[in-house]
């Protein structure tokens, strides 16, 4: 009887860390349907995770509850390995995962640590270069990538290495999308480092602080296209790897197409995060098209 309530209640939480995944964050949902079956399970599980923290900040009516709510996953990731029993039914998930797999706590502490970090900065801690941005992409996108990989059996450098370009290059890519909804949060930009507003003439100095100009939206479109172009450059790399990847890391790897159709997508508007095409669809394109998209390039083992 208790095996099989802890069966059933095993299969909510996982079938709940499926549903988080396609309402809040859905061209990844897409993309996880993909992977052969025995994949799914942990892809989604760790997916929901970083839903979860990826949402902290915003559905919290205080950024201190949100702050809060990210380091109760810190210590909850630090009880999962410790095989202590957590209710809720994303850690529940998670901690059935971790025990089947051999994923390293070091990539799941240090997603969650770039998440504290990044609530803990002020409106006016403006990263001073773009090289930070991509850490916090490596810390909370590419992350995702090498546990999904561990969780497949799949050890190969050449996939590592892969994963983590493409995972900048969706975590660039993502914050450039996200910089309008930032804006009405009162954080002026702050994801565009000094030194890429200094180059298109957006960086105000008030008293000791630098903040990022709105009053010309041509430079900002340029400051975009700055940054888009290292997203660009890191989506090369990972494919210039493609001939040494393992052909079972390949799924995986299709993340990269949401990045590339964002990537496109942001070409069409000339690099307009205001523009309203971008919030249409999926990733500023239609659903249907998306998912054919994301069909052929499996189809041909392509990312």
């Amino acid at each position: 009887m208790n095996g099989t309530f802890a069966s059933s209640s095993l299969r909510a939480a996982f079938s709940h860390c499926v549903q988080q995944v396609r309402s809040y964050d859905y061209h990844h949902y897409l993309c996880l349907l993909e992977l052969p079956p025995s994949m799914r399970k942990a892809a989604f599980a760790l997916r929901a995770f970083n839903v979860e923290t990826s949402r902290a900040m915003d559905v919290a009516t205080d950024p201190r509850i949100g702050l809060m709510r990210l380091v109760w996953w810190q210590e909850a990731i630090d009880k999962i390995y410790a095989s202590k029993k957590i209710e809720h039914p994303i850690a529940q998930a998670l901690s059935s995962v971790i025990s089947e797999n051999k994923i390293s706590k070091l990539w799941l502490k240090r997603s969650v640590e770039a998440r504290i970090n990044d609530a803990r900065r002020e409106d006016t801690d403006i990263p001073t270069a773009i090289d930070e941005l991509e850490k916090y992409a490596e810390d909370t996108a590419s992350t995702l990538l090498y546990m999904t990989l561990q969780a497949g059996g799949i050890r190969s450098t050449a996939a590592d290495h892969a994963a983590s370009h493409i995972g900048k290059a969706s975590g660039l890519l993502l914050l450039l999308k996200s910089l309008p909804y930032h804006a009405t949060r009162n954080r002026h930009f702050s994801y565009i480092p000094v030194k890429v507003a200094e180059n298109h003439g957006l960086l105000a100095k008030e008293g000791v602080r630098f903040e990022i100009r709105l009053d010309s939206r041509e430079s900002l479109c340029d400051a975009v296209f700055e940054m888009a172009s290292v997203a660009n450059a890191h989506l090369q790399k990972a494919r210039d790897l493609a001939g040494t990847v393992p052909r079972e890391a390949l799924p995986v790897l299709l993340q990269a197409v949401p990045a590339q159709v964002l990537l496109d997508s942001l070409r069409k508007v000339q690099f307009d995060v205001f523009d309203s095409r971008l919030q249409r669809g999926v990733l500023g394109v239609s659903p249907l098209w998306f998912q054919m998209r994301l069909k052929w390039s499996s189809w041909r083992g392509k990312y």
